[in-house]
């Protein structure tokens, strides 16, 4: 997630009661159970024939699901170290890093060492802070594709040649530039005779046969006709319930459904037609608010000072909610693009609901419904669903524009003793009313927040990125930590949420009873992570296998392994509850093995966050992003010593990278 933003992070202040009971986690959690233990008493035997059949279905011999869960790498040790170190008998790419070009033809910039790109080239160029990703195959997938990545925010002392020492209307719109999302085209080159040892990587970008030979590398094409940039600049269709709205007016806009840019793109989600979902996290935190905020820019986090930070409204008044109050209601949405189609316009769905989005974790029903798992990253928020009125059809995106335009917002209710209910944000149920501050359904949503303390829903622990097992059809999702817990004037701990001062984090997971679209489900804790050797109880957790803390990027992949990648403040690293944890990980479980071991599979550069994670189609290839490698105390670079914390990739400057990592033998990755 973006940092400095903590006080966006808590802006809610809703007296909503806990209607939970504080009881032991233990007799909800999987490694002492879990839903193996408890599936037929939670699920029925009506749901576990239906998952039963599914599983059955898809372990045939062509179906991934046939290579197993199995996790087979050994575990790689923890380390202070400014590298990226993979399991033995893998190596590790650096592919795409921050500044490298996009590849669109004749316009492709190098980068400067000394950050003296110009904000025009940044914007041909890899933005800063790799985040969410997906890969779309081109020609089966197995060799070739197309990654679309986002890029969540800037670092401006490592973005300009001075950092901020000094400001201008152009340092601006470079870090504007620096935001957004990147579509990239990526191909598998096999080069022969190998002719160095195995684990050296060519340099990223490198063509077939311009240097030693190393099979099984990727590169970037360049230049590319899916190559594009997307920006904090670039044009956007609103669409859904809320376009058009009052609320979404401005001077520059009266029509309300045509909105520049994109940015704090953290997480994202990928549909089945073909379509990257990118979400809009910490975008609050970018607007200069007024003297005296609204209840409703203060709901948000909007404040005198935000502005301060990025300088944004200095150079574009928009991001002035005293000047343009409306703007700000533009941002917190989920973003659909076609990675395809470097010329359509990416649609802001406001169907989705208005929030901190972290993720968009998109499955179907068995009638072809789209259902999509949103967190919210802020203390105390909440967790959503959507589900489409109509069923997807046939024919990719010309056929599914207006899928996510109509269907149902629900927020979700976690009860004590493992049930759970979902609670529709529904314009004249319940409490949503014109006379509670609800005109309409536009209005509901784009002030989901309100909506979702008006309903009575679960605040919980910054909810961070789901996953739908493609098996099972579990549901999984990341609580990464929330010190705010139990203080006074806070909500304490609850079922769902049980721990006081929870530095470490939880991973919950539920099964909806019948299918996705249902209403109610049944939940349980998979893990609450920690490090036994903590003195303090609420630190230890219950992990079997390697410890960790602060879980956010989380991926069910085809086969059914989970992936969880940690995002541990660098403030905290390596300190205090963390002292054994001085550098962020990814780990991997099969989450249906009754021993319940958690492997670690890769450990971070210096300061890094690992993030970003998605896989070729043959499974051989896995994709990570690095984020923020040397990332300083402070969070931000200095620029007279950059190179301070973290010399990752290149020996110089650090910079967020895209990696590959393949198998010396060419096998399924985490076999």
């Amino acid at each position: 997630m973006a940092k400095n933003f903590s006080d966006m992070e808590d802006s809610n202040p809703s007296a909503n009661p806990s209607i939970h009971e504080v009881s032991d986690p233990a007799r909800r959690v999987w490694l002492r159970g879990g839903f193996g233990a408890m599936a037929g008493g939670l699920f029925g035997p009506g749901l576990l024939t239906a998952c039963a059949g599914a599983a059955q279905q898809a372990t045939t011999p062509a179906g991934p699901a046939s290579l197993g869960r199995r996790i087979g790498f050994k575990s790689v040790p923890m380390a202070a170290v400014d590298t990226v170190v993979v399991p033995e008998g893998y190596r590790a790419q650096v592919l795409y890093r921050w500044g490298d070009p996009v590849g669109v033809a004749g316009q492709m910039p190098a980068f400067k060492p000394d950050a003296s790109n110009t904000a025009a080239e940044q914007a041909l160029q890899a933005g800063m802070h790799h985040d969410g990703m997906a890969f779309f195959p081109l020609d089966g997938g197995t060799r070739r594709g197309v990654l679309a990545m986002n890029h969540e925010y800037v670092d401006d002392g490592l973005l300009h040649t001075d950092g901020v020492k000094t400001w201008s209307n152009e340092k601006a719109f470079k870090s504007m530039a620096a935001h957004g999302v990147s579509v990239i085209e990526v191909e598998r080159v096999d080069i022969a005779p190998r002719a160095v040892a195995e684990g050296v990587a060519p340099p990223a970008g490198q063509a077939p046969g311009s240097g030693p030979a190393f099979v099984g590398a990727w590169r970037v094409v360049t230049p590319s006709r899916y190559a594009r940039r997307i920006t904090a600049r670039t044009p956007m269709r609103i669409a859904g319930p809320a376009a058009g709205h009052a609320l979404m007016k401005t001077a520059a806009d009266p029509t309300g459904t045509l909105v520049l840019g994109t940015f704090n793109n953290c997480a994202n989600g990928q549909t089945p037609w073909g379509t990257y979902l990118t979400c809009e996290e910490n975008w609050a935190g970018y607007f200069e608010g007024p003297e005296q905020p609204s209840a409703h820019q203060k709901r948000w986090g909007v404040k005198k000072g935000n502005g301060g930070y990025y300088h944004w409204y200095e150079a574009d008044e928009r991001f002035d909610a005293t000047k343009h109050p409306n703007e700000f209601n533009r941002f917190g949405w989920i973003v659909e693009i076609d990675p395809m189609d470097p010329t359509s316009m990416p649609v802001k769905h406001t169907a989705l609901g208005r929030a901190a989005h972290e993720g968009a974790a998109t499955a179907l029903t068995a009638g072809g419904k789209a259902v999509v798992y949103m967190g919210e990253d802020a203390r105390f928020e909440y967790i959503y669903k959507f589900v489409s009125r109509d069923a997807m059809k046939p024919g990719g995106l010309a056929a599914n524009r207006e899928l996510l335009d109509h269907g149902t917002l629900y927020v979700a209710r976690f009860d004590a003793g493992g049930s759970g209910e979902w609670l529709p944000l529904v314009h004249g149920q319940g409490p949503l009313t014109a006379a509670n501050g609800f005109a309409d359904q536009g209005e509901v949503l784009i002030k989901s927040r309100q909506a979702s303390d008006a309903l009575g829903a679960t605040k919980m622990d910054r909810p961070e990125w789901t996953t739908v097992d493609p098996i099972t059809k579990q549901v999984y999702c990341t609580l990464t930590n929330n010190s705010d817990r139990g203080k006074p004037d806070r909500p304490g701990p609850d079922a769902a949420n049980p721990r006081a001062n929870n530095t470490m984090g939880q991973i919950i997971r539920w099964q909806e009873q019948g299918d996705l679209d249902g209403t109610r489900f049944r939940w349980d804790h998979l893990v609450l992570a920690g490090d036994p050797a903590q003195p303090r109880a609420e630190a230890k957790g219950n992990v079997r296998g390697d410890i960790f803390g602060s879980p956010d990027g989380l991926w069910v992949d085809p086969r059914g392994v989970l992936w969880i990648q940690t995002d541990v403040s660098s403030s905290a690293m390596g300190k205090g509850e963390y002292a054994n944890l001085p550098n962020n990980q990814m780990l991997a479980c099969d989450p249906t093995d009754p021993k319940g071991e958690i492997r670690r599979f890769l450990v971070g550069p210096t300061g890094c966050e690992v993030t970003g994670l998605t896989m070729a189609s043959d499974l051989r290839t896995l994709f990570v992003n690095i984020q923020h490698p040397g990332e300083s105390p402070s969070e931000r670079g200095d620029p007279d010593a950059p190179s301070r914390y973290s010399k990752w990739p290149d020996g110089g400057r650090p910079r967020s990278a895209t990696v590959a990592i393949t198998k010396l033998d060419g096998g399924v990755i985490g076999t």
